[in-house]
């Protein structure tokens, strides 16, 4: 193992490099700071590159045992003293955990999907906290993918991780271009549910028990002409006050989980 204790050293470089987008993409690698989020990511299978650890700042001695999970994944171990730790942690309050993985490298072809499968896309979703939060939600629903199309903000967005809690690892990802998408879900025979204030019926009144991606679009925008004309079915979400929209994240989440009570109903 080794220690690190200068904030000039070249690792601790490449750490601060890595919250750069364009450096993300180069060295095809990201960030996941946190002993949970790195413990879900090794219980799905991920495989860390390095991982830097800092003893004086773990909040559990107990949470030790990490560290030989990861190196039994591949992971070099690196120790850094505090002062390097915080300098390196893009949160407050960091637990001594971080690590760097691969970027996700899935394409469409590479999704397996369920007979009755349930996927959400986000099409230019630009705010790092609502594509984390729709992960959280795709996982606790059991959805099969999450399709970031054309997205303003990438997978590997540090507080992507941060607001997933690790569910960037549990669920598949795949970022992929809109039109390719519409192509591969149609070739498939699944359904696209396109949610919009627009739209002429409320999304509980819709059929959303058979094979079907729920699409949401840009925070201030919505979806685009191409996604709009495309979907099978438009959804609305009623609203009484004032407020002209939801968070997308939590229009998602409404969404998903009325399909996920339409396929638990029982059938007439």
């Amino acid at each position: 193992m080794t220690l690190i204790t200068s904030i000039h050293n070249p690792r601790v470089k490449h750490l601060l490099a890595l919250r750069d987008r364009r450096e993300r993409e180069q060295a095809g690698q990201m960030l996941v700071e946190g002993h949970d989020e790195l413990a879900l990511a090794l219980q799905c299978g991920a495989r860390p590159i390095a991982l830097y650890y800092c003893p004086a700042l773990m909040r559990d001695p107990a949470q030790a045992h990490l560290l030989a999970q990861a190196q039994q994944a591949g992971a070099a171990l690196i120790e850094l003293n505090a002062r390097v730790f915080e300098r390196v942690a893009y949160r407050d309050g960091p637990d001594g955990w971080l690590a760097v993985f691969p970027l996700p490298r899935r394409r469409l072809a590479d999704l397996i999907l369920r007979p009755n499968p349930l996927l959400l896309v986000a099409e230019a979703v630009e705010k790092p906290g609502n594509l984390g939060a729709m992960l959280r939600t795709a996982d606790a629903a059991g959805v099969d993918a999450l399709i970031s199309c054309d997205p303003n903000t990438d997978l590997g967005n540090p507080n992507v991780v941060r607001s997933s809690k690790g569910a960037l690892f549990s669920v598949p990802v795949v970022e992929a271009g809109s039109h390719e998408t519409i192509v591969w879900l149609k070739q498939r025979g699944i359904a696209v549910v396109a949610a919009t204030p627009a739209a002429m019926q409320d999304y509980d009144e819709l059929h959303l028990d058979g094979p079907l991606a729920i699409v949401v679009g840009a925070e201030k925008t919505g979806l685009t002409r191409l996604w709009l004309d495309q979907a099978d079915l438009q959804a609305r979400i009623p609203m009484s006050g004032r407020v002209n929209s939801l968070n997308v994240s939590i229009a998602a989440a409404l969404l998903i989980y009325e399909a996920v009570r339409q396929r638990r109903a029982p059938q007439a």
